[in-house]
């Protein structure tokens, strides 16, 4: 099973940020533990390329790197194990770069310009972000109507009451999202309560 094969068969991405790199173990456990055995890393803090190397060290989680902005942090990134790139914009040289190293890449496009433009890159799947403030479910559904074969993974402002809004959307293979994973939850290291969080989350997803 490829890479968006196994996010779309897990639909919903947890986005993660770590402050401390020791609390990446016990947070890809929590996340196994409560049903989502995926997350996505990200380069929002100096934590985070170890954090990448710890969790894919453990080889029951696919793990991603998010906010990825330059080519050296793609490098850095994959050297670390991460699995998938995401970005919040569209950037060739990022593109390019993970295309080199043959591991997928999400670059986020919210306008019908860069959804041309990712496709001009060989690329079917685009990030939609930030969703909420971007347009939501409505904007992706107006989208996918001329981008037939153009899925979405849509991020930001998407949570448990309008997770289903996103989901109902055929172009949409799978949903990042953060409520399952508060940074100051993981901050305080309440792990039991990440698993508590992600198990409700999956639960979300079957009814």
């Amino acid at each position: 099973m490829n890479t968006l094969a196994q996010l779309s068969a897990t639909t919903l991405v947890p986005v993660v940020v770590l402050d401390n790199a020791a609390d990446a173990d016990p947070l890809a456990a929590a996340l196994v533990a409560g049903g989502l055995p995926v997350a996505e890393v990200t380069f929002r803090t100096d934590a985070a390329e170890e954090s990448i190397r710890a969790m894919s060290a453990r080889g029951d989680i696919l793990v991603g790197a998010g906010t990825v902005l330059t080519v050296a942090q793609v490098d850095l990134a994959v050297a670390a194990g991460a699995s998938y790139i995401v970005s919040p914009g569209l950037n060739r040289a990022v593109v390019e770069r993970c295309q080199e190293h043959g591991i997928l890449a999400l670059p986020g496009a919210v306008t019908a310009t860069e959804v041309q433009s990712a496709l001009e890159m060989g690329l079917t799947t685009v990030k939609f972000f930030p969703a909420g403030t971007s347009g939501g479910a409505p904007a992706i559904a107006a989208l996918a109507a001329p981008f037939a074969g153009v899925s979405f993974v849509p991020t930001g402002g998407i949570g448990p009451l309008n997770l289903h809004e996103y989901l109902a959307i055929p172009a949409v293979v799978a949903v990042g999202g953060s409520w399952m994973v508060p940074r100051a939850t993981v901050r305080d290291g309440d792990f039991a309560q990440i698993t508590r969080l992600t198990a409700d989350a999956v639960a979300l997803l079957k009814n």
